[in-house]
């Protein structure tokens, strides 16, 4: 965080925070007339429509790219399901009514290798470490729980703990829970994988809590 940049257009405005980018190539690969990092400045936010600029950057998936309409358009609210989503070999995607710390998020990608240089956020340490865990865990028994936001902490050298209503979903989508308290791991090293078994306390694990 703290590395935000905001490119200003007629019709919209578009905030690039660096420090959450996993470098998905998201961006470029659905609309490089507006993202092009070969270019300098590399976002133009006249290279398209307003909304069809903004529908792009909903799907972004670390939050990374953010915007506020200038024509009127309406700026992006978060969807009804708080959605956590387990990649393959890779990090955690949430999307909803995300609440860390003081902020309101929408889109959030975080550490699950225990590698990141910038926890809770990924930055995508995941390759270089070789990281490996399956995006299609099993299901698990869960209640489903009313909508409403989810917060986002982290314990000392431990896990993550998501409170408030979620939705547990494999990187293809399918269901794997429902749960109002989750406890995630962060480490790298949990046998049950997404969650937290402690093993971080035999392996050492060390971040700062939230």
């Amino acid at each position: 965080m703290g590395r935000v940049k905001t490119y200003e257009g007629k019709g919209i405005a578009i905030s690039f925070d660096m420090g959450r980018c996993i470098h998905a190539r998201n961006c470029y690969l659905k609309l490089s007339e507006v993202f092009d990092p070969g270019r300098r400045p590399w976002v133009d936010p006249d290279g398209a429509p307003a909304e069809e600029i903004a529908a792009m950057i909903r799907t972004c998936p670390s939050g990374a790219l953010s915007y506020a309409r200038k024509d009127g358009g309406l700026d992006e609210r978060p969807p009804r399901i708080n959605r956590v989503a387990v990649l393959e070999n890779g990090p955690l995607a949430l999307a909803g009514d995300l609440k860390l710390g003081e902020a309101s998020e929408t889109r959030l990608t975080l550490c699950r290798c225990g590698q990141s240089k910038s926890k809770p956020y990924c930055d995508y340490s995941h390759v270089a470490a070789g990281f490996k865990a399956t995006g299609e865990p099993a299901e698990t028994e869960g209640k489903a729980q009313d909508t409403g936001p989810l917060e986002i902490s982290a314990n000392e050298d431990g896990c993550l703990v998501l409170s408030g209503p979620a939705e547990v979903v494999s990187g293809t989508g399918r269901r794997v829970r429902q749960a109002g308290k989750l406890f995630l791991c962060r480490c790298g090293h949990s046998a049950n994988k997404p969650y937290c078994d402690g093993s971080h306390k035999a392996a050492g694990f060390k971040a700062d809590p939230l």
